[in-house]
Formats: C-alpha cells, structure tokens, sequence
C-alpha cells in the first residue's frame, strides 16, 4: 500500500514541476517563414500591405520640394533705345558707367562716319617741284600772299589758296583768282572718323509705376546725342 502511494506521489510532483517550467518560460515569438514562391510567379502582396505602400509613396511625393519659382523680374516689360554717336571709346565708356545704374548698357555697333572739316580753294598740282616754285613766284609777284606749296603727301606740288569752314567764302575765294587767269579748284574736306553706338535696356515702368528713368540728364553729351528705338532681342546686354 506504501509502494503505490509513493510512485502517486512521484508522479504527481512530476507533473506540478512540468506545468511549473510551462507557466514560467515564457513562449518565443513566432517566426515569418517566408513562403516558397513558384519561379515565374508573382509573390502575392495582401490588400493592407498595397494600401501601405500607396501611402508611403504618396506621403514621398508631398514631401518632394517643389521646383523653384522662375525669376519674376523676367516678365516685366523691357524697352531698348540706341544712342550715339559717341566720337571714341573714353566717351563710349564713360556713357556705359553712367548708364548702368538705370539699365543694362552694350555697346553694340560701329559705324565709319565721313564728316566735312570745310572747304579748300588750290590750284592742280604741278608736274614737278620746280613747276610749282615757279607758279608760286608768278603769285607772289602779283599780290597774292595768301598761298603755300605742298612739299609731301597726295597733294605734293599743289599750290593752297585757302581753307576755309564756309562754302560761300570758299567760292568767293576760287572765282577770285578764276578771275586772274588761275584754274582755282574748290574741294571739301573730309575726314573718315569712326563712331560707337550703345544700347540701353530698361523696364518699360519703375517699380513706382512712373515711366522709366530718363538716360540723357547721365550723359553730359546727352543733348547732342542721338536715340533710337531698338527691338531688346536684337542686342547682347551686360
């Protein structure tokens, strides 16, 4: 009777001491096994898991920074007007600085400009040096002093009655010595002067709404100087 008793006993304790260990380990998390995908065929994404990834794209899109707002200034009317002529390029440059503070300054053209330096009266040139000493003694021995004999140049031998700024003087002068007996010669003098343009860009309007600032009070040349309207897309600015 004590023998079973015993074993009950044993058994008993064995099994207090099973549930024991049971209730006090705790229980290890369960692990994914990732399931074995067929080649060739799509893995299957659940309805939650889709949902999730739209959103997550979508909230990547919101937070993309936006592209950056083109300058404003692009879009405010612009108007060009070229000015000149300027006789060199201290004058030119001297225009530009002055000019900066109100637009955008480019010089963008050069012309050859021919302009008139008056009239001279002379007689054709002589064959030789000696011919025209002797045309010069003749003139001399007749009163007239107002005379010189070129010695150099494309003129050399011809004899200078005169230069003068204003035409009517000038052919008063060659009918003079017409008079005479000499085949007085009346020709312009010209000079070939190379001339500078600039072009201005400015906003057609201030920021006040006024017209644009007025470029000639800036020139000390400005009320000799010339202004043309020009199209802005025509030129290169600064």
């Amino acid at each position: 009777m004590s023998a079973r008793i015993l074993v009950v006993a044993l058994v008993v304790l064995n099994v207090a001491a099973a549930l024991w260990n049971w209730l006090a380990v705790p229980a290890s998390p369960a692990v994914s096994v990732p399931a074995v995908i067929e080649p060739g065929v799509p893995p299957l994404i659940l309805l939650a898991e889709q949902a999730a990834g739209t959103n997550l794209d979508a909230a990547e899109l919101v937070a993309a920074p936006e592209p950056p707002a083109e300058d404003g200034a692009a879009a405010v009317p612009q108007v060009c007007v070229e000015i000149g002529p300027f006789g060199n390029q201290s004058a030119l440059r001297e225009a530009e600085l002055a000019l900066a503070a109100i637009g955008s300054v480019q010089s963008v053209r050069e012309t050859v400009e021919r302009r008139s330096r008056g009239f001279w009266v002379h007689l054709p040139p002589a064959t030789s040096r000696d011919q025209a000493l002797t045309m010069a003694r003749r003139l001399a021995e007749e009163g007239v002093d107002d005379y010189y004999v070129v010695t150099a140049g494309d003129s050399e031998n011809t004899i200078s009655l005169g230069l003068f700024r204003d035409r009517a003087n000038a052919e008063r002068r060659r009918r003079e010595m017409v008079g005479r007996g000499y085949p007085a010669q009346l020709t312009d003098r010209v000079e070939e002067q190379v001339i500078h343009w600039l072009t201005l860009r400015q906003p057609a309007t201030a920021a006040d709404g006024t017209a644009a600032a007025d470029w000639r009070p800036r020139l000390a040349a400005g009320g000799d100087l010339a202004a043309e309207p020009v199209a802005c897309d025509e030129a290169r600015f600064q």
